[in-house]
Formats: structure tokens, C-alpha cells, sequence
């Protein structure tokens, strides 16, 4: 009897497109099995691939892709990546391999990328942000024996498949992305129907840097991807490459990336002179804030976490009127599920305010207000999250930076932090 691959199709609570991938790897003579994330890890050195698939693992609370990193069976399969083993990451499975560093793959699994809110921007204005979905060209821009996963194509071709993500926006710090070009990592990058690279949309559909919906470790056996190979043929290569890497051994390659990127320092938070802050509270029960406090819990960590929304708005006119106006529009909460509050302020507790470092949402928000509804006087408007940590036991300020080195609140590429109390 012939050999024939096994591969563990990879799934989380929220998780939804194992059918489509199971469907992907029989039509390449794969041999696909499902794999649930509370399953004993010690079961996953029995297969000689893994594939963890799209959907939205812990309903993408906090950010997509964050929890579903921490979780102890993302431990076994960097075991297993390390051992040469191909594992593909398609859509919230991308931003997984991201989250737990296993893409690029610095030392340590150190985050190295974020994947964040798209940015669909179009002369100047913002067309829209979240969820989105369409079909896209992927241009492959790495030779065809860079990955176990384009062995199959050839450089310069490109594939049309489809894409639906609200957090598919690649950030890379410029040093690093010089070193991944370099080094063939970033595999696949977004392109016209005549295969050129434009950086606008609707060619760039997340306002991704470098146009990249591809990348993968310096090893090649590990890649993080964006669209969905799996809803269509068109993506077959990508699957049948994945049998041919484990055929031919597990041939990584030798290459090698490093980045020193400076441990994140929180600074404390100031807001300007000229803007009112507004604290959004939930009337209804917050299920994000509930999950990540889960999260931290199977971590071993003693902590109560709430969450608020916070705006800080900035203003050159009569601030009382403008506010008003402002709050009439219903653009920066929803009166019915939610309500201006105030920041809690107790003993052993902190509060952390998390804010995009290209605040899209922020953007959106701005236009509409000022264009939409012809509010005069707005100069900025920022949108964060505020988390609020108390700490039940042990040392404070030991378990608050265990908890900010977890990243399950930001990511440092992507965010700003700051202490508010």
C-alpha cells in the first residue's frame, strides 16, 4: 500500500472551513483528519502535517487569531514545525500562526507581524473597514522550491482565489520586512488581472504593506495566508505542493531571519487639552472581556478584566455643542446596548488603554461625522480599547507585565499602549 500523508485539519471554537479544506486535501490525494483544539496534544506527532483552518476561533475576541495562539496546542505544533513538518495557516489560522510568532519565525517565536483591521482606502477616502470579501490574484513571488507550499507553481504566476476577513492587513517593521524579501518569505502578494503590483485598492483589498497576502518562516515548511486556497481549485497547488514536501522529506531550507525588536515599554496615558474623552460602558453582558479573562485564567492567572470603549475627541469650537451633536449622530456607540461611563479606579488595579497606531475605524468615523453629517469643529477623533485588570493574587506589577508580555491585549506592532491608573 502506497503512502499517503495525514494531515491534522486544525480546529478552534468559531472555527469554519474544515469542510472546504477536507474537500482541498482528498482532491490532491491527501489524507485529512479532523482535529479538534481540546484534543490531547500528545495525538499530534502522529500526523505529518497540520493545516489550521479559517473561521473565527474565539469569535476573534480581543483581536482574531490572539487566544486561539495561547492555547496549549499551539505548543505541540511548534514542536512539530520545528521538526520540518509543513503547517499552513489559512485566513484566522494565519493570524494564529502570527500571534504565536511561528510566522516569520524569529528566535523564541518572538511576534515579529501583526495582522489587523483592514484598510480599504481609495483617493484619500476611507470606502470601508472590517469585514470584506471578494476574490483576489495572488502573484507567487518566491521561487517554486522556497516553501513546501508553492512547489507547484512557478514564480511570477498568479492565482485567483477568494478572500473574507475583517483583520487581514499585514504590518511589518521595515527593517524586518527588507530581511523577509531578502530571504523569499514573503511568498504570495496581491496583483491586477495583468499581474501588476498595485498598492490601491480594490487591488490591495486590506491595504496590506508590500501588497502581501503570503508569508512564510525562514524554513519554508510554515506559511501564514490570508485568502482561502481551499474554496477553489484554483488553490489545488497549494495542497498538492503540501504532498509533495512531505514526499520528498520535509526539505526546509537553511535560511535564517533575526530582528531585534526593543521589548515594548508602556508609557503612561495624556490626553490634549483640547479634546474630551468619552469611557463607552455595555448595559449587556461583554462576552470579549468574559473570553479574554477565560484566557488569562487557563494561563494560571488570578485576574477579574472588563472592557470599555474608549474615544478621545478633539475639538476647536464650542466643545458642549459640538459633543451633542455628536452624540445625536449615534456614530460612536449605540444608546440602546450602551452608555457613557467613567474609568473604575480600585485597589490592585490597572487600567490599559489600547489604541491602532493607523486607526482606521477612527478615520471612518472622522469622515462620516464631519462629511456625512456636516458636524463643524471636529479637528481628531481616536478610538481605543480600554482593558481594565484587577489582580486578585500574587505580586501586582509581576503578574500586569506577565500579562502585557502575553500580547492577549495588543500587539505591539500594530497598537499603543498606555497606562491610564
Amino acid at each position: 500500500m502506497s503512502f499517503v500523508a495525514k494531515i491534522a485539519i486544525i480546529q478552534f471554537p468559531g472555527s469554519n472551513t474544515e469542510r472546504e479544506t477536507i474537500m482541498a486535501c482528498h482532491r490532491v490525494g491527501l489524507n485529512p483528519v479532523e482535529f479538534l483544539w481540546n484534543e490531547p496534544p500528545k495525538k499530534l506527532p502522529g500526523f505529518d502535517g497540520y493545516i489550521i483552518v479559517g473561521g473565527f476561533a474565539y469569535e476573534d475576541r480581543s483581536r482574531a487569531g490572539v487566544i486561539a495562539a495561547l492555547d496549549p496546542i499551539m505548543k505541540q505544533i511548534k514542536v512539530e514545525a520545528k521538526k520540518g513538518k509543513p503547517v499552513l495557516g489559512i485566513c484566522n489560522g494565519a493570524q494564529i500562526l502570527v500571534e504565536s510568532g511561528l510566522v516569520p519565525g524569529l528566535e523564541n517565536h518572538r511576534i515579529g507581524i501583526a495582522l489587523t483591521d483592514n484598510k480599504r482606502v481609495k483617493s484619500g477616502h476611507v470606502l470601508g473597514v472590517g469585514y470584506y470579501n471578494t476574490w483576489a490574484n495572488l502573484q507567487m513571488s518566491a521561487p517554486s522550491h522556497r516553501c513546501a507550499f508553492t512547489r507547484h507553481l512557478k514564480s511570477g504566476d498568479f492565482i485567483n482565489i477568494p478572500l473574507a476577513h475583517g483583520e487581514g492587513r499585514f504590518i511589518i517593521p521595515n527593517e524586518l520586512l527588507e530581511k523577509m524579501i531578502s530571504n523569499n518569505q514573503t511568498v504570495f502578494r496581491y496583483c491586477d488581472d495583468e499581474g501588476n503590483i498595485v498598492d490601491e485598492f480594490p487591488t490591495n483589498p486590506n491595504g496590506s504593506v508590500h501588497n502581501l497576502a503570503a508569508a512564510c518562516n525562514a524554513q519554508g515548511n510554515v506559511m501564514a495566508m490570508m485568502p482561502h486556497p481551499e474554496r477553489t481549485e484554483n488553490g489545488d497547488a497549494i495542497f498538492s505542493s503540501i504532498k509533495d514536501f512531505i514526499e520528498n522529506g520535509n526539505p526546509v531550507t537553511n535560511h535564517t531571519l533575526s530582528f531585534n525588536r526593543p521589548h515594548y515599554e508602556v508609557k503612561n496615558y495624556k490626553s490634549s487639552v483640547y479634546s474630551t474623552e468619552w469611557i463607552i460602558d455595555m448595559i449587556i453582558t461583554d462576552n470579549e472581556a468574559s473570553s479574554v479573562h477565560n484566557a488569562l485564567d487557563h494561563l494560571g492567572f488570578d485576574v477579574s478584566i472588563s472592557r470599555q470603549t474608549h474615544w478621545e475627541i478633539s475639538t476647536n469650537g464650542e466643545p458642549e455643542s459640538i459633543l451633542q451633536k455628536i452624540d445625536k449622530t449615534g456614530e460612536l456607540y449605540n444608546s440602546n446596548k450602551e452608555f457613557i461611563g467613567k474609568i473604575v479606579s480600585e485597589e490592585n488595579t490597572a487600567s490599559l488603554l489600547v489604541q491602532q497606531k493607523e486607526d482606521i475605524i477612527g478615520r471612518a468615523k472622522l469622515e462620516a461625522l464631519t462629511e456625512r453629517f456636516e458636524i463643524v469643529g471636529i479637528t481628531k477623533l481616536k478610538r481605543g480599547i480600554l482593558w481594565t485588570i484587577t489582580v486578585s493574587s500574587g505580586n501586582f506589577e509581576t503578574v500586569f507585565k506577565q500579562i502585557l508580555y502575553s500580547h492577549i491585549l495588543f500587539n505591539p506592532l500594530s497598537h499603543e499602549c498606555y497606562r491610564i491608573n
